[in-house]
This record gives structure tokens, C-alpha cells and sequence, in this order.
């Protein structure tokens, strides 16, 4: 059966379906089929979720020409609600949705939503990546339901700089929550949307704003996860050391550093025209795109399928599927740490970083396992932790 749900948040339980409103806590059997995931949802289950089906695409872009009109007009009433709230200074962050608009109005939005969906399901082909989207989907919206803890005062050192009067001219009206989206980029990184707090591209010199709730922030990161995954690739086994390290002894027969090893090879890899024998002999490149690459299009191991040329398709299928691998330990991460105090509190690329709890210190080392178990074998892990982002000391 078809339902909507009415708000996203894990404490906003609210469902409409079958012309009625339930705030019940638990999914009725039967109610299989919905737009998209919310956190207070099931992670087990066989909830089809349409937006996953259209690649995240909007409720507006793949609205029937038959619904569009009473989608805009509804869309435009919401905006509407939306609007109202921000001059009113109502966070949604703090109330939930249906506590705040009249109950005819969400019967109207989520009868269309059910043709929206019903529509989806029903005229796109499900996705080869399907369930492995639905985890990463719930990974990412279960972190936007969570805040970042900011300590304003870290911000006083960085005034010098017009970045630092900025944050801390916009720091009462700085989103505290990281709203990332998994379908920002065509290799699958994430990216992170408008509203979001500024992870990605949030300087250096600044992270010392960001502290824990609980205790510690534990970041744990790959060692060269893109050589890695290039490596897995061709068929080889991961070294247990330092890869640079590896690739002096094993690649370049110890007749370059560490940095200038690590310089080759990284020039090697990110250029397809560049020509180093060592290096392929070691990784196979070649043979790795023609097993990847048809033409026009790349297939990762995770059932992505990329339009690229060749000039692109070894950096997207590396870049992809490292992405993917990152992602697919985060996943298992997070369900690790469900019910437990401790939580992702967001993800930096190839990094994670954990907002941990005292109680749960004796779990670092196996959340270190469990990240450093990938389908590929088992990648190094840097660790590093600290009382403040900008201040982490390595461990790892």
C-alpha cells in the first residue's frame, strides 16, 4: 500500500494512508511503497522508496503531466507554510511539520505525492544499485537529523582572516546540521546541499570550532583509499603498510622517497596520457579499463553505471568506487552504533568522524576493524582524536 510520511525527523513519527493520518510507531503491515526515506522509518524492510528509483531526482521533476497542476498549486501553498515559518523564526528543527499546518493541507500534499510516487514505481526501471542507495540514503538523512555542537569563542583566533569575520558575523544564523546529499555528483561523492553547514569546503584553520556533544571526535581515514581501490581492481592483494611505502619498495625498487614516490604515482594515476611502466605493471591500468570502460560508459563494482570518455573513465571508475567503499563502511559503521550513545557526526570525503561517548571508548577499536573491512580486503586506517576537530592528535 501506498503511504507518505509526514515529516523526516526519528522523533516527528507521522504517516498518511489510505485517506487517513496515524501517528502510530510502527510501519502497518502491508505499507510498502513511499517517496522517500525518513529516519523514524525501519532500516529493514521492503519499503520501496521512489525517490531512489528516479535517482534523487525532485517530486517536481518527474511530476505526471496530469498531476502538474495540482502539484504546483500544492507546492506553492507549502512554500508558502515554509515562508511563514522563517519570518516567524519556527525552526523545523525543533517542531514538526504536521504540528504546524492544517490536516486538510496534508491530506492534499501527500494524495499527490502518492500519484507522484505511484507514478515513479510504476515507469522507472529499478536501480542496479538500488539497495546498497537505500543504505546510504538512510545513512546521510539519519545525519542531517543530527546537530553539530560549534563553540563560538574557537571562532576569535580566526578574525584576522575575511573567512573568520564571516563565520563569525553568520555563526548564530550557521545551520548546525549537515544536510549532504548522495546524488550530488555523477560518481556518487557526496556533496552537500544549500542550507547545510559547510563541511566540505569549511577551511582548515576553522575546524576547532566544531566539538563534541559526547566526549571525543574520532576521525578515521584511508591511507591512499584511490590507490587502493585501483589496486583491488587489478586483482592484487592490500599491503598492510603505508602504500607509499609499498610502492617504494614494490613499484619503484626503492630508488625514490617516500614523497617523491608518492609524487609519481599520483601524477601517473590522476593523468591518462602519462606513461610510467613501473607503475602499470604494478597496477594493471590498462587492463582495468578495458574490463570497465565499453566505450562510453564506465561499470563500478557497486552497479554504477557512468557516462564517460576515455580521457575520463579511469578517474571516474577510481573515484567512484573508492567513493563507494568509503560509504559502504560508513554504513556499517552506523549500524554498529545504533542505540549506543555514540554517533557519525560526518563524513569528509574518504574520512569519518565519530562523536564518541566515554561509555563507548572500548568500541573505537572495533569500529576500526569494521571500517577497515572492506569488499576489496582490508584498507589501512589512520586514526586520530581530539576534543575539537582542529585538534586532533593521530593515534593510527
Amino acid at each position: 500500500m501506498l503511504f507518505q510520511t509526514l515529516d523526516n525527523k526519528k522523533e516527528c513519527y507521522g504517516i498518511y494512508a489510505d485517506g487517513e493520518i496515524r501517528h502510530e510507531m510502527t510501519v502497518p503491515s502491508g505499507f510498502s511503497k513511499t517517496w522517500a526515506y525518513s529516519s523514524f522509518l525501519p532500516s529493514t524492510g521492503n519499503i520501496e522508496y521512489a525517490q531512489i528509483y528516479c535517482e534523487g531526482s525532485s517530486l517536481s521533476d518527474v511530476c505526471p503531466e496530469e498531476t502538474r497542476g495540482r502539484w504546483l498549486a500544492v507546492s506553492k501553498r507549502l512554500r508558502a507554510y515554509l515562508n511563514s515559518f522563517e519570518h516567524a523564526k519556527i525552526s523545523l528543527d525543533e517542531h514538526c511539520f504536521f504540528d504546524l499546518v492544517p490536516e486538510r493541507f496534508l491530506v492534499e500534499l501527500c494524495e499527490v505525492k502518492n500519484e507522484i510516487t505511484e507514478h515513479v514505481l510504476q515507469n522507472y526501471k529499478k536501480p542496479e544499485n538500488y539497495e546498497f542507495m537505500k543504505d546510504v540514503v538512510r545513512l546521510t538523512t539519519d545525519i542531517s537529523n543530527q546537530s553539530i555542537s560549534l563553540n563560538k569563542a574557537a571562532l576569535k583566533n580566526q578574525l584576522g582572516t575575511a573567512k573568520g569575520r564571516s563565520l563569525w558575523k553568520n555563526f548564530n544564523g550557521l545551520s548546525r546540521k549537515i544536510l549532504y546529499n548522495p546524488y550530488g555528483t555523477k560518481t556518487g561523492r557526496l556533496t552537500t546541499m544549500k542550507m547545510s553547514f559547510p563541511i566540505l569546503t569549511l577551511a582548515k584553520e576553522h575546524r576547532s570550532m566544531i566539538v563534541p556533544k559526547n566526549d571525543w571526535l574520532v576521525e578515521m581515514d584511508f591511507n591512499a583509499a584511490e590507490l587502493r581501490t585501483l589496486l583491488a581492481l587489478a586483482g592484487e592483494e592490500q599491503p598492510t603498510d603505508d602504500i607509499h611505502i609499498w610502492n617504494v619498495e614494490n613499484v619503484y625498487a626503492n630508488e625514490l622517497s617516500r614523497e617523491d614516490a608518492k609524487q609519481k604515482i599520483f601524477s601517473w594515476l590522476y593523468n591518462p596520457k602519462s606513461r610510467d611502466k613501473k607503475a602499470s605493471a604494478a597496477y594493471k591500468r590498462d587492463e582495468v579499463l578495458e574490463k570497465h570502460w565499453d566505450g562510453a560508459h564506465i561499470t563500478t563494482p557497486f552497479n554504477r553505471k557512468i557516462e564517460a570518455d576515455q580521457k575520463h573513465a579511469l578517474n571516474y571508475l577510481i573515484q567512484s568506487t573508492s567513493s563507494d567503499v568509503f560509504l559502504d563502511r560508513a554504513v556499517a559503521i552506523h549500524d554498529f552504533l545504533k542505540n549506543k550513545k555514540s554517533s557519525i557526526s560526518m563524513m569528509i570525503h574518504d574520512s569519518i568522524v565519530l562523536d564518541v561517548a566515554n561509555e563507548d571508548l572500548d568500541l573505537v577499536k572495533e569500529m576500526v576493524n569494521i571500517f577497515s573491512d572492506t569488499k576489496f580486503g582490508q584498507y589501512r586506517v589512520g586514526v586520530s582524536a581530539g576534543k575539537n576537530f582542529g585538534d586532533l592528535r593521530k593515534l593510527l
